[in-house]
């Protein structure tokens, strides 16, 4: 096993800043959840570094917590709420989720907003590469990845309850503004690179303006696979999801192809012997997403793209920098992401610097 699979696999006791009183947990889901029978166990996945995440176990069954973390928080960032909704509703409409319980917006129960899903048993990848694996399965695991991403890009948000769940068009402009207002507020030293995107980007937006269900953070490691099987059989983490542009979501799950080794854990694509492993190349496999989501030009504006989700991504990370300045990051490993931000801009003003 890696070091960052070990590292981010399975459990331990929760960290003395995200305790609460189990107790009063476990009298809350006895009266809100069908299938829930104490006595009930705790303990927090060593993985994620935004909403604490819980393993609560019964003797018949095992669940999943996930919560806003404790503190001052960003407005509009760790949005469990949100995340309960969209999975509702896909878990309605047959895409692979995990099944939602109940969401809890009382603080005086654990402190903070939280909800309670399934515990899905399965196997996630946090190498690309995946070690341990033949070529035909791994060729197949990337091919239902692509699959899973674009039914979601293809699932009619109207028809399964979501058409308030984000503002139709201008998710670009939007976006640039979110993250460049949440990069300042969580701002710690002052980055070239940084501030050039901010200017750039909103300057050179492309005019394609189509609108879909987005994951915002669609990566291999936010997915569960079958335990035998080369299948995605739950998507995690939706606290980035919204209705947005299909073409953000999918070039940031790219990223896998483009990233150097930057310190932030899993080491990209880029330089590795991806033939021989049976992984599909990038342009193959933006071919195929085209396909399967009916775009016949293929991908324009690469490189407005791709500064963009390293922009993006910098400015993530920057939030964690904020929290982890603050005392409130939920990854103990959190402090390593706070070295990225500053080769991840330096790689967005790579490709924004291709277009002029």
């Amino acid at each position: 096993m890696s070091a960052r699979q070990e590292q981010n696999t399975g459990t331990r006791n929760v960290r003395e800043a995200h305790r609460f009183d189990e107790r009063q947990l476990e009298d809350y889901l006895s009266s809100h959840v069908e299938s829930f029978h104490g006595p009930m166990t705790v303990s927090e996945f060593k993985g994620g570094q935004s909403n604490p995440t819980y393993l609560l176990e019964t003797q018949s069954c095992r669940y999943v917590l996930r919560r806003k973390p404790p503190g001052k928080l960003l407005k509009s960032a760790h949005a469990v709420d949100r995340e309960f909704r969209v999975i509702s509703a896909l878990y309605a409409s047959g895409f692979p989720v995990p099944r939602p319980y109940v969401l809890c917006e009382e603080d005086e129960i654990i402190g903070t907003t939280f909800y309670v899903m399934e515990c899905v048993d399965g196997r996630i990848f946090w190498e690309l590469d995946l070690p341990g694996l033949d070529r035909e399965e791994r060729a197949a695991i990337y091919d239902n990845v692509n699959e899973t991403i674009a039914t979601l890009h293809t699932t009619d948000f109207h028809a399964i309850g979501l058409d308030d769940f984000g503002v139709p068009g201008n998710y670009f402009e939007r976006q640039i503004s979110r993250w460049s207002k949440q990069y300042r507020a969580s701002e710690t030293g002052k980055l070239a690179s940084m501030n050039r995107l901010i200017e750039w980007l909103p300057a050179n937006i492309p005019a394609d303006d189509s609108v879909s269900i987005v994951h915002g953070d669609y990566r291999l490691d936010n997915m569960i696979l079958h335990p035998t099987e080369p299948r995605v059989i739950a998507v995690l983490d939706w606290e980035l999801s919204t209705i947005g542009h299909p073409l953000a979501d999918f070039t940031y799950h790219l990223m896998a192809w483009e990233m150097p080794e930057i310190g932030i854990g899993s080491v990209g694509l880029a330089g590795k012997p991806i033939a021989d492993l049976g992984i599909p190349d990038e342009d193959a496999y933006v071919a195929r997403y085209c396909e399967r989501t009916g775009r016949d030009d293929g991908i324009a504006d690469r490189n407005f793209y791709s500064a963009f989700n390293f922009f993006r991504l910098a400015a993530i990370l920057q939030g964690i920098a904020g929290r982890v300045r603050d005392g409130t990051a939920a990854s103990a490993h959190a402090s390593q992401a706070v070295k990225a931000v500053k080769p991840l801009a330096d790689l967005g003003w790579h490709y924004a610097a291709k277009l002029g």
